[in-house]
């Protein structure tokens, strides 16, 4: 027998059971679970106006806001399949993802217009189907941002003249239905999309209420973006599912994040390792009554022990875990252990079995390396469109992570390296192969490479390895100027160093191995290739 039950539920069932609580608290704004429901209700009616059926792909690029979290609850409805889309690339990289998903609608915030204007004929999304919402945002300059172009319907306009009754889908969506496709980098250059599916977004909601023991009265303080599997997977919808309320901004600011959880009380509170760091520098956190938090989690790019000290001295004991865009937060640190485990991600969550993979192919030895295997229903369906790349990343539904890591005689878990190359800078996930392949055009360069290194600010940053075309010299301004453009800035390679020839295999692959042992060497620091410590 086929479940019909999907992620929609969520709101409509809070709506029923607590409609007068905030569901939302949107830049000191409550929104409580009554208007959230009835705004994706009038959402839902706009996409079935226009022609949004089962199946049919609906992208967003925006920013935070209430209106976000109402479309994807009234694709969820619809049975229709969300894509968000991170707003800080540019025309091209917005251009590919926007193609490959067969997106048919876009939703898009004024202060994306540009970008959308520039790729907006090359688009495979139909005419009437081009989105325009006012963010409010303020603007640099004080003005008010653009007005809904010719060529696009106003959002606000659209979802006011629909009425808040539940919509009723074409056909039923059963539980095992695409939710959401959310890209992620390939090490090929190309970005993939994870399939999730509304069953797996349940079963992470339940992964993550099971980390926090999670309560309805809670109050969950995240300034993650939406667009990220985090923000969407681990903070809004399990957050909504408890009943909690969740207190959220447009964008990331440090000072207010502090404020905010003195300011509501928060009790659970989530951020990255970069983003720890700025909301340090600000100093506030010595300023404000922490008391209140019993949970804190984040991590990200590997997170010094010094970190884990500044926030404890301040009350706040954060529990490092691992979770990928294809199984969100498969594991995290246990409380009663953050003290005693540092350096460790934690233990695999209830509904994720997670194993190192020995050289055999079975279960690696405590302290052995091996690459970090997962299974279980809160794992992606597969990438849209490449089943070859599903083939070889799901096997049998078990999860080729493609991080290398082990265990200890206590089953938790250590990050050592990532078997495929990808870093990450400020919390965002960088490949080197797509910035390499794009450098390789560069009239001044003959051959270049690019490796993660420890950034003070942001966790890890790019140090591009470069030799000159013959005769020919060229700095990392000039790379700079080369890459505006092409990829989003935080992809930037923020080091370089020039060689007269780049180390390479017999079938003429770059030894990236040797150049992260030469960087970790000069620079005296410990490379955890060598140890395979963490």
């Amino acid at each position: 027998m086929t479940l019909h039950w999907d992620v929609g539920y969520i709101i409509r069932k809070r709506a029923e059971m607590s409609p007068d609580k905030a569901a939302i608290i949107f830049e000191d704004e409550p929104i409580t679970y009554r208007q959230l429901n009835e705004g994706a209700n009038r959402a839902a009616h706009v996409l079935r106006k226009r022609g949004i059926r089962n199946g049919d792909r609906v992208s967003a690029v925006l920013l935070n806001c209430v209106e976000f979290l109402e479309v994807y609850f009234a694709c969820a409805k619809l049975g229709a399949i969300l894509v968000p889309l991170n707003f800080r690339l540019v025309g091209r990289e917005l251009e590919y993802q926007l193609n490959d998903s067969g997106a048919r609608m876009l939703v898009f915030h004024d202060s994306f217009i540009a970008n959308i204007e520039e790729i907006r004929t090359r688009l495979k999304v139909e005419a009437d189907k081009f989105i325009f919402m006012k963010s409010d945002a303020p603007s640099p300059d004080g003005s008010e941002g653009p007005e809904c172009p010719p060529w696009a319907k106003d959002y606000h306009d659209l979802r006011n003249e629909q009425p808040a009754a539940e919509p009723v889908p074409e056909r039923p969506v059963a539980f095992d239905d695409p939710l959401a496709i959310v890209y992620t980098s390939g090490v090929t250059g190309n970005p993939k999309g994870a399939v999730l599916t509304h069953k797996q977004t349940y079963f992470k909601n339940f992964q993550v209420a099971f980390y926090t023991e999670a309560r309805p009265d809670d109050v969950f303080v995240a300034q993650m973006p939406l667009f990220h599997s985090g923000g969407l997977f681990i903070v809004a919808t399990p957050s909504l599912c408890a009943g909690m309320t969740t207190v959220m901004r447009r964008g990331f600011d440090p000072a207010e994040f502090a404020k905010d959880i003195e300011r509501y009380r928060g009790t659970i509170v989530l951020a990255l390792t970069t983003m720890w760091r700025m909301i340090l520098e600000t100093g506030k956190l010595d300023e404000i009554d922490t008391s209140s938090v019993r949970c804190v989690f984040g991590g990200g790019e590997r997170t010094p022990p010094s970190l884990f000290e500044e926030l404890g001295k301040r009350g706040l004991q954060m529990r490092q875990g691992l979770g990928q865009t294809e199984n969100s937060l498969m594991m995290m640190m246990p409380a009663e252990a953050v003290q005693r485990k540092v350096g460790s991600i934690g233990k695999p969550g209830f509904f994720t079995d997670v194993w190192i993979a020995g050289p055999d192919g079975g279960n690696a030895a405590p302290g052995e390396i091996g690459e970090i295997m997962a299974r279980g229903p809160t794992v992606m369906e597969g990438y849209w469109n490449l089943p070859e790349m599903t083939a070889k990343t799901l096997v049998d539904g078990e999860l080729h992570t493609g991080d290398l890591g082990y265990m200890d005689e206590e089953g938790y878990f250590y990050i050592v390296d990532r078997a495929k190359d990808m870093y990450r800078s400020g919390g965002e996930n960088v490949y080197p192969a797509e910035i390499e392949k794009i450098l390789a055009g560069h009239p001044k360069i003959s051959n270049v490479a690019i490796i993660g290194v420890p950034d003070e600010k942001w966790g890890e940053s790019g140090l591009v390895f470069v030799v000159p075309a013959e005769g020919e010299s060229i700095t990392l301004e000039d790379i700079g100027e080369y890459l505006e453009g092409k990829v989003a800035r935080f992809k930037f390679p923020r080091k370089m160093q020039v060689m007269d020839d780049l180390p390479l295999t017999t079938t003429m692959k770059i030894k990236k191995s040797e150049l992260k042992e030469q960087y970790f060497s000069d620079a005296g620091l410990k490379s955890t290739l060598d140890t395979g410590k963490a």
